[in-house]
């Protein structure tokens, strides 16, 4: 009879489950949850701690030890699941830190559009290229690079030979957790958009007059009546004035077109570096700073044996402007 009550008052779902109960009144009012939540928006360090983010144990210490002078004695005796709990609904996460590039560049807008732009206008001159018949291709009037050095790469010695793994014994290398520091160099790469290749130098430093060295690299690589578009960032040595003394040595040669301030993710030539890094990079040893640029020389041979082009995906539809 109950269940047909229930079915007519409230409907069949209704009907099937049972209806809440007042159950135990709750021990920890609207007021000092709003309290907690509050003092959980701040930093340790603003309330007098030496703690840059609040672990659970900490601020389950200092809301028991000052709830009641807060007004909030039913946090007397808050356990740390309850706490949880309460940051969990409240949807915090007082104890991690979430990254992000604040846009400090006003410009922001307008230099993306023109990045893309530039990605937008070799995809559609890669793909009359890919149409055309064996042999029919001509060569490009302007050919566009992705530009950017990778400093600070750290060529590391063991301090013992690495043991390799012996089956059923050791399933990995093992290795010697010391490591001897033999020096950084920088590493300088443009990566077609056309061809997919990549031309590089290494050196101890990423200053202008290795940027110009780098330059005149290109001027070797490419016909002298192709116009060289480079896309990079503005950094001090790509605007230098010993870069535009250059630059007028060889009127029309370059053109170069900059992101925009802490926009180096809409630089192609950064996934490439990341896939280096994730790759090559990891964990290498060397004997000496010299074998880590003959390495890094050798895995662009080997990227330019078998090239593949980068496109720029996304959200390019919506981000374009025509």
């Amino acid at each position: 009879m109950l269940c047909i009550q229930k079915c007519l008052g409230f409907g069949v779902d209704t009907a099937l489950g049972d209806l809440p109960r007042p159950g135990k009144p709750r021990q920890v009012p609207d007021d000092a949850i709003a309290w907690v939540l509050s003092l959980a928006c701040q930093k340790p360090k603003d309330v007098g701690y030496s703690y840059e983010l609040w672990t659970y144990e900490l601020l389950n210490t200092h809301i028991r030890r000052h709830c009641e002078a807060a007004g909030h004695p039913s946090l007397v005796r808050l356990s740390r699941s309850k706490l949880h709990k309460m940051l969990h609904q409240g949807e915090l996460r007082p104890h991690k830190v979430r990254y992000y590039v604040e846009r400090r560049d006003p410009a922001f807008e307008a230099k993306m559009a023109n990045v893309l732009h530039v990605y937008k206008e070799v995809e559609l001159i890669n793909s009359l290229r890919d149409g055309l018949v064996s042999g029919a291709e001509r060569e490009l009037g302007m050919v566009t690079l992705s530009y950017d050095e990778k400093p600070g790469i750290q060529a590391l010695s063991v301090t013992t030979p690495d043991r390799p793994p012996v089956v059923g014994r050791h399933a990995t290398h093992l290795r010697d957790y010391e490591y001897v520091r033999l020096g950084t160099v920088s590493l300088l790469a443009g990566l077609d958009l056309h061809t997919g290749n990549i031309i590089e130098t290494v050196s101890d430093t990423h200053t202008s007059a290795d940027f110009i060295a780098f330059l005149k690299k290109l001027e070797v690589v490419y016909a002298e009546r192709q116009t060289i578009r480079l896309v990079l960032d503005n950094h001090s040595a790509h605007i230098s004035k010993e870069i535009r003394a250059y630059l007028e040595t060889v009127p029309r040669r370059f053109v170069f077109v900059f992101t925009p301030k802490h926009g180096s993710w809409l630089n192609l030539i950064e996934t490439q570096f990341s896939k280096m890094t994730r790759s090559m990079l990891r964990g290498i040893r060397v004997a000496s700073k010299q074998e880590l640029i003959e390495r890094i020389h050798r895995y662009y041979d080997e990227i330019n044996a078998d090239p593949v082009v980068f496109r720029w995906k996304y959200k390019m539809e919506e981000t374009f402007i025509v």
